[in-house]
């Protein structure tokens, strides 16, 4: 079990989540935001009237300069998208919201969160699996997403929720939780 699962609980509790992973698929998607851009820049990749990530691999997958490119395109409508989801949560008088950002700490986001929640797969060999179930991953692209991410023992000092993804929603259900670390949220001051 994963990020996926725990997202669940926290909808379940009634607590807004936004998927960052979910909202470039929307921007990929036919008529999406990025489409357009993202194909004037990286032509072809456009199939059906979306994004077609295979295509799009072939230009930034171990590519760091095409990738920079790719991010300064998606990364302003992602955070566009985020500033429409907080300010929608806002306004329906929610006192938090989960933002799921898989790569929080390399876009220098932590920054930017009242509170740091983890869910990672400590063992790499099911990290792996669970990566290469997916439609059309390859061993390349699994070790250039790795190559992107930083290791799943990053430094927890600033971490307020910390949960090894594993097999059983039983122990994920029970977070550990250090309450006292919590900040009040920003805008509920």
């Amino acid at each position: 079990m994963g990020k996926s699962t725990v997202d669940g609980l926290f909808r379940d509790l009634g607590i807004p989540v936004q998927d960052a992973d979910k909202v470039v698929h929307d921007l990929y998607a036919p008529q999406g935001a990025a489409v357009q851009p993202v194909e004037a820049i990286f032509p072809g990749v456009v199939v059906d009237g979306g994004i077609n990530r295979a295509e799009l691999g072939k230009y930034v997958l171990g590519n760091e300069e095409n990738m920079k490119r790719l991010e300064g395109i998606v990364h302003p409508l992602v955070e566009a998208e985020r500033a429409k989801f907080i300010e929608n949560a806002r306004q329906d008088a929610k006192r938090l919201v989960v933002l799921d950002i898989p790569l929080l700490y390399e876009t220098g986001l932590e920054s930017q969160v009242d509170a740091v929640a983890v869910v990672s797969a400590m063992d790499t060999r099911v990290q792996k699996e669970r990566v290469m179930a997916r439609p059309g991953m390859t061993e390349e692209k699994f070790e250039a997403i790795l190559s992107r991410q930083r290791a799943a023992a990053v430094s927890l000092e600033p971490v307020h929720l910390c949960r090894p993804s594993c097999s059983s929603h039983l122990s994920t259900t029970k977070p550990t939780l250090r309450p006292h670390l919590l900040p009040e949220p920003h805008w509920a001051t």
